[in-house]
């Protein structure tokens, strides 16, 4: 591990098998890491080897944040870009974790049952900013769409009754 560099000390790691946090040491014989929740994982340098390892800081520590949001069949698909897209720039230049430099978009994908879909794509600075930016946006998102009062459509079933059938049935 250490001669390959493809493991650091100070990397954020996650590990096939669901284990993730920062290295904290790497020994001979194992490497530590310090989980999110603050406990440490000791793993031996023969299972990482062996292992499959994402490192969230390699090739560097920025990454994409993709947030998932859907909005109604009656809204002006150019609007909600519009906005969304302005909220998304906010976001990036005043919320600790944003790449202030990144220009934010969105790409539309989906007509699903009762919305478009679509994901917006920002910017973290390191893999744990991702949590706050997505918690940020949503709230700002969310803010912004009743102000322009643009939809964000909730799952509903109609439920067609004809007249004169009863839904009821007696036993006698």
């Amino acid at each position: 591990m250490i001669a390959t560099r493809q493991v650091r000390q100070g990397d954020y790691i996650q590990l096939a098998s669901g284990e993730e946090g920062y290295v904290t040491d790497i020994t001979w014989r194992n490497t530590t890491i310090r989980t999110l929740p603050n406990n440490m994982v000791i793993i031996p340098n023969t299972k990482l080897a062996s292992a499959i390892v994402t490192n969230c800081y390699l090739p560097d520590r920025e990454l994409a944040v993709l947030v998932q949001v859907r909005t109604g069949y009656g809204s002006d698909l150019e609007q909600v870009e519009r906005v969304t897209v302005e909220v998304a720039r906010e976001l990036m230049r005043e919320a600790q974790g944003g790449v202030a430099g990144f220009e934010p978009f969105i790409r539309y994908h989906t007509f699903a049952d009762f919305s478009v879909n679509f994901t917006v794509i920002l910017r973290g600075q390191e893999y744990v900013d991702q949590h706050l930016l997505k918690h940020e946006f949503i709230k700002r998102l969310h803010r912004r769409y009743a102000a322009e009062k643009i939809e964000i459509p909730v799952p509903m079933h109609a439920v067609r009754l004809q007249q004169g059938e009863s839904l009821l049935r007696e036993e006698a």
